[in-house]
């Protein structure tokens, strides 16, 4: 089976930070509506700069990418910040959704969502499966509660410095699931 191009991990990186640090950093000088404007244009070079070097388009990043354009065109064409806030929670809300679609259907999407960076049993990946769904709806129920109780610039900076570390924190946290449910005959090959 012949094997996908994998981004080197300093470059993915640098592709799914860099329009979030953007947006943070435009939204001090400018606002959230140029913030907006310019992470959907990082994230569309992001995405296109990421395929150049891969040739795909990974599912999550689809995704992401349709969310991010509506909720974002819709902050900017009705100059109303709520959307680019309530794009984070409909996000993570898709992800548990999706990831619970595929426990009720016996399909390992988190697996796919990995681009088959790991390999686990069966077991792993619905124990891993049913923790990041959790993991997403704890997130999304976070996001609402930050930017309905805080200012616009508190939820921005949340969104860069809060989040990101959480789910960095959290993903480390999976590192046991990863070692005690990987398949043996992949783990000393």
């Amino acid at each position: 089976m012949e094997q996908k191009a994998q981004l080197n991990p300093f470059v993915k990186l640098a592709l799914d930070f860099g329009p979030l640090i953007l947006f943070f950093v435009v939204n001090g000088r400018a606002g959230i509506f140029w913030a907006t404007a310019a992470f959907m244009a990082a994230f569309v070079v992001s995405v296109a700069v990421s395929y150049a070097l891969i040739r795909r388009f990974p599912v999550m990043t689809l995704v992401t990418g349709a969310v991010v354009l509506v909720f974002g065109g819709l902050t900017i064409w009705l100059h109303d910040p709520t959307f680019v806030k309530l794009k984070t929670t409909i996000i993570y809300l898709l992800f548990a959704g999706v990831l619970a679609a595929g426990l009720i259907l016996k399909q390992p999407f988190l697996e796919i969502a990995f681009d088959s960076a790991f390999h686990l049993t069966e077991e792993g990946w619905r124990i891993l499966t049913i923790r990041w769904i959790a993991f997403f709806v704890a997130m999304a129920m976070l996001n609402e509660v930050v930017w309905r109780t805080q200012s616009t610039d508190f939820w921005v900076a949340f969104k860069t410095f809060g989040f990101i570390p959480l789910t960095i924190v959290y993903a480390l946290a999976q590192l046991p699931v990863l070692q005690k449910y990987a398949k043996a005959d992949e783990a000393q090959g």
